[in-house]
């Protein structure tokens, strides 16, 4: 179990306001979900709405909480590290015991300080930067990967199926995207094959061209980016516009309907990593069935802020209380029967679950490589 500092177990005592202190006064208990609910990003803001709000709903109509209802709270922090750390300050005065956020690690990670002085659990769904959990909190946690799990998969893989191809790797600078991108060409690299480009783009911007002519130049045939899905449809569109058929491979940034949206066919043979799709997965049916009567698709990330969610409720549970301490031990030493299969969380509060594999876009969805 990983320990509270010191001073965290001395303003305990002298305080009521601290580590589990934070709990509304009123009969409700407060969670929030924080992310993208505008920007560029918003898609997978919406993601995590959608499976924080279902999550909810059942948790509440099943009878709550130790009794009590739980009223959630959302959070814009649009991917912008200080609008992340103005949200979590937000929620903090509100009285929230969890956050199921944030989804960029470059939001994750600074408002991970904030939860941390002021006593709330943080359950990601998203964020897959290292950093978040090697140099977070006790109370930081996350459902999902890492990118040095992700990257050494996309890495070796690349290696493996295209050993006579060109190689290019790029990155949008970000936390995320500079981490991921990072991490491949270390794997990539620990294979036996080193790309023959290596260059950062400007998220945001819609003419990618010159980095396009310099693919092109160097005869890529793969083009891994460490990036979103907005600048990876620009790119792949503007690739076929050059007459390229290089194939461009990402990660779990790419998990959402929108990516197709930007790239019609062009984006067709458009490869990604990301965890096992949690659909199939037969204890998520009846959400996944609910989602699906309503006319909508559990992609991305619903699930996993689900089971997020479903995750700190069952940890409550079994300590009786949203004490954050007892929490935190409840979930370091627990296993949980989530939308996503069992998990447990290691010392770091990295999910222990299966890892991540390959998908491929075509037709205007995605599915196993291996299918």
């Amino acid at each position: 179990m990983k320990l509270l500092p010191q001073w965290i177990k001395t303003a305990l005592l002298a305080t009521p306001f601290a580590w589990g202190g934070m709990v509304s006064a009123s009969d409700n208990i407060v969670i929030a979900v924080n992310g993208p609910m505008t920007g560029s990003y918003a898609t997978f803001g919406h993601q995590m709405k959608l499976g924080a709000e279902k999550a909810v709903e059942d948790i509440n109509a099943a009878g709550g909480v130790l009794g009590k209802q739980i009223t959630l709270e959302i959070g814009d922090d649009a991917c912008d590290p200080k609008q992340a750390v103005a949200i979590a300050n937000q929620m903090a005065s509100r009285g929230a015991v969890l956050i199921a956020g944030h989804f960029c690690s470059g939001s994750s990670i600074p408002a991970s300080k904030v939860y941390e002085e002021e006593g709330i659990v943080q359950i990601s769904p998203a964020s897959t930067n290292p950093k978040l959990t090697d140099e977070g909190g006790p109370n930081v946690f996350r459902v999902c990967g890492r990118d040095d799990q992700q990257g050494a998969v996309a890495g070796t893989f690349l290696a493996q199926q295209f050993p006579d191809a060109n190689v290019a790797i790029l990155h949008d600078k970000t936390a995320y995207g500079k981490g991921l991108a990072d991490e491949t060409k270390a794997a990539l690299n620990a294979a036996g094959k080193q790309e023959v480009l290596y260059e950062a783009i400007t998220a945001g911007e819609k003419d990618y061209s010159a980095v396009v002519s310099k693919l092109k130049k160097e005869n890529v045939g793969v083009v891994y980016l460490g990036g979103y899905h907005t600048e990876a449809g620009l790119i792949i569109r503007q690739m076929r516009e050059q007459g390229m058929s290089t194939i461009l491979a990402a990660g779990d940034a790419l998990m959402t309907d929108e990516f197709w949206s930007i790239t019609g066919d062009a984006g067709a043979g458009t490869l990604m990593t990301f965890s096992p799709d949690p659909r199939k997965n037969p204890v998520a049916e009846p959400v996944v069935a609910a989602f699906r009567a309503k006319g909508i698709e559990p992609e991305g990330y619903v699930l996993y802020t689900y089971g997020a969610v479903q995750a700190w409720q069952q940890a409550v549970e079994r300590v009786g209380t949203t004490d954050t301490e007892a929490v935190i031990k409840a979930l370091n030493e627990g296993t949980f029967d989530t939308v996503l299969g069992q998990i447990s969380f290691d010392d770091k509060g990295d999910v222990e679950a299966p890892g991540y594999v390959f998908y491929v876009w075509e037709n205007g969805t995605y599915r196993y490589f291996s299918e």
